[in-house]
């Protein structure tokens, strides 16, 4: 029997832990995301599944306003504050769950990103926290968020630098079933990640339950030139494949 993504997470909490880019996501995705929320100077931000805080990090030294960081990992947040205590940015970082922001006011935030949070829920989980972001948000706020891309695990071989085991699962009868998997740091080491897979359907779906009237936006994230000129070795092996899919929303 796998162990919970919480104590998935409590055990890997120190792989996770950078102030530079060192995994994978950290150039295939990140930085894009990061771009694509701005402008965030003096936005309310929230954070879901924010990690050992990351991205708060770099969305707070791009200007922006108060930031609020939740995650279900205790080890993750207690790393987050320890580098907070070390070196104050005015991050507020918390545990919970996404699909419950009960302590949150309607009409909060500007702006709720969930860098890959959603491929840790089910479709019904995701439906749950995608409601509570909107109800959260502010009227045309935004909500930016990632995933692994759906098809990734049924294009890849189970090799570095980024995996998931599909198991014999099929791209539709595989919906909901929890894909093991790994993504590599440059230095070499593998880390442990998960996905509950969804069909692309599965999101939009979701986000039109949950609310959501504007056409989202959607892109398909994967290496680039640059980076194989900066790691040949490493990034090459994933050139022309879809790794992430990013989706941003107006409320």
């Amino acid at each position: 029997m796998s162990i919970s993504t919480q104590e998935l997470y409590n055990r890997s909490s120190g792989d996770w832990t950078r102030n530079e880019p060192v995994l994978l996501s950290d150039y295939t995705a990140r930085p894009f995301l990061l771009d694509w929320c701005s402008p965030v100077a003096g936005k309310d931000i929230l954070d879901l599944g924010c990690g050992e805080g990351y991205f708060a990090r770099n969305l707070k030294k791009r200007g922006a306003g108060t930031i609020h960081a939740m995650d279900i990992s205790e080890e993750m947040v207690s790393r987050a504050a320890q580098q907070e205590e070390a070196n104050p940015m005015g991050i507020a970082y918390s545990t919970g769950n996404a699909n419950d922001l009960g302590r949150f006011s309607d009409a909060s935030f500007d702006l709720v990103v969930a860098v890959f949070l959603f491929n840790y829920l089910t479709t019904q989980e995701s439906l749950e926290t995608m409601t509570e972001v909107f109800r959260v948000l502010r009227p045309g706020g935004r909500f930016v968020f990632s995933v692994p891309h759906p098809s990734l695990a049924f294009i890849r071989e189970e090799e570095p630098p980024f995996y998931f085991s599909r198991g014999g699962a099929g791209y539709f009868s595989g919906r909901n079933r929890l894909f093991e998997g790994k993504i590599w740091r440059r230095d070499g080491q593998g880390v442990a990640v998960r996905c509950v897979h969804k069909t692309v359907e599965d999101y939009f779906t979701c986000l039109k339950s949950a609310g959501y009237k504007t056409m989202p936006e959607v892109k398909e994230l994967g290496v680039d030139d640059e980076m194989i000129k900066i790691d040949p070795r490493f990034f090459t092996p994933l050139n022309e494949q879809p790794l992430h899919m990013a989706i941003s929303v107006e409320k």
